[in-house]
């Protein structure tokens, strides 16, 4: 239950493509008291939301947006220091070397997952 905790009152920007999946880990977050940004489906909407977020924590990022890769998003979280882990049913092989240390959460993971990588 600590990593629950780690989460509550965290700004976390959502970015997932698919309605079901973001509905599901937007649920687990706010149930553990976090409060979402988003969810985007796209990397310029996820853009626009970081740009006019005035806190944001940390960040959940599906790898592959409908065919759109997800690493500028990763590039201007990384640019501001924000963390954020990939989650993904891809594995390590299509994640850049740049981004070999960001923690991967397969899919399904729970909220204590995203707090754990995302606040240790």
């Amino acid at each position: 239950m600590a990593s629950l905790t780690k989460i509550a009152g965290k700004h976390i920007l959502l970015v997932e493509d698919e309605y079901l999946i973001a509905q599901d880990i937007a649920r687990s977050m706010v149930n553990a008291g976090a409060e979402v940004i988003g969810p985007a489906a796209a990397v310029q909407d996820a853009l626009r939301l970081i740009l006019g977020a005035p806190v944001l924590d940390g960040a959940v990022l599906d790898i592959n947006l409908k065919g759109e890769m997800v690493y500028p998003v990763a590039d201007a979280l990384s640019t501001r220091g924000i963390p954020f882990v990939f989650a993904t049913g891809y594995g390590q092989e299509a994640v850049p070397v740049r981004y070999g240390q960001v923690t991967r959460c397969e899919k399904p993971f729970s909220a204590r997952q995203i707090a754990e990588a995302l606040f240790g």
